[in-house]
């Protein structure tokens, strides 16, 4: 799917229908003249809901719906009748999507299973109608509620993607060709900057037809936190994986700094990243021997696990997959 489907924020406008008046009828037969108060409620307005959908991947498909309207409930009537509930509006969203109100930037609620659903606008409440307020010392109430007027205001829906590892690396570290070797997904991959412009997902299988899923996030920048380069519009994504794989080319002008760099990119966004598991791969190290591999290993972070690997060359995926399942089911 090209780049330009990706969309991961949109900002819509909900509203959420008017509450049905409640009736202030009285039951009229021909052999009950005087009849008491028989007006039924007011159904309620409609919700605006956002519900899972395990199928979607991006919030493309309300890029250009943003105006978002539930129906109206109807009135009551008489002999007790409640009147109809307004239609609820249903937005199907990707797995991992966030709602946020657009005026406080407060989140509202996520939602992470497929097929849960949340209000994010209520309907107006549906009007009591006067057979509601009959008491003894009124019989004949000649009045009903009217029903709430339904409520419309802007909200955010800002997708973050749901995955197991997170591929972080400054552009052109081979996350890219890494996910496009150990599964089935198909990223663009070329030899410049910001070739990926969208996260990509892959599913990584392991032994014993086991899984993982595994996210190629558009690379990072110095300065990525400040909103730099594709800065905050992808760092989001990294906050929901379990596991990140820092990625940095053996070419790099000084790996253990490179690792920094971005380390310091992640801590300055969001201080609890780092405390997520981490493994650092040195990709392409096809172009290494042993010589120089031991030259490096002493300038590695410590207490961080570390291998060599090359994607095209097949070198050291068996040995990564093993360790980032070991870490992923460490109890």
């Amino acid at each position: 799917m090209a780049s330009g489907n990706f969309v991961d924020y949109v900002k819509i406008h909900t509203t959420s229908g008017n509450g049905g008046g409640g009736s202030s009828h009285f039951r009229r037969e021909k052999y009950i003249p005087k009849g008491g108060p028989d007006g039924g409620d007011g159904g309620r307005g409609g919700h605006v809901i956002v519900r899972g959908n395990k199928q979607l991947w991006t919030l493309l498909h309300l890029k250009f719906s943003k105006h978002i309207k539930a129906g109206h409930g109807v009135h009551g009537s008489g002999n007790l009748k409640t009147g109809a509930q307004g239609r609820d509006e249903y937005i199907e969203v990707p797995l991992g999507t966030i709602a946020r109100d657009a005026e406080t930037n407060e989140i509202l609620f996520e939602i992470t299973e497929d097929g849960e659903e949340k209000i994010i606008q209520r309907g107006g409440r549906g009007g009591l109608g006067n057979n509601n307020f009959k008491s003894s010392t009124n019989q004949t109430p000649r009045f009903a509620q009217s029903g709430e007027d339904g409520i419309e205001s802007w909200k955010i829906l800002e997708l973050k993607l749901l995955a197991d590892v997170g591929l972080v690396g400054f552009p052109n570290a081979g996350k890219s060709t890494l996910l496009s070797v150990v599964s089935a997904a198909k990223p663009e991959i070329a030899d410049y900057p910001f070739t990926t412009l969208k996260p990509n997902l892959g599913i990584v299988k392991y032994r014993d037809l086991r899984s993982y899923v595994m996210a190629d996030i558009p690379g990072i920048i110095e300065n990525a936190h400040k909103g730099k380069g594709l800065g905050l519009r992808f760092l989001r994504h990294i906050e929901r994986n379990s596991l990140l794989l820092f990625m940095v080319p053996a070419d790099s002008d000084d790996i253990a700094n490179e690792y920094k760099v971005l380390f310091n990119e992640l801590n300055q966004y969001n201080p609890e990243l780092i405390h997520k598991d981490i493994i650092l791969a040195v990709t392409k190290s096809d172009m290494l021997d042993e010589e120089l591999k031991e030259e490096i290993i002493p300038t590695l972070p410590p207490n961080v696990p570390h291998l060599f690997i090359s994607s095209v060359a097949q070198i050291g995926l068996v040995e990564l997959n093993d360790l980032i399942w070991k870490t992923l089911n460490d109890d």
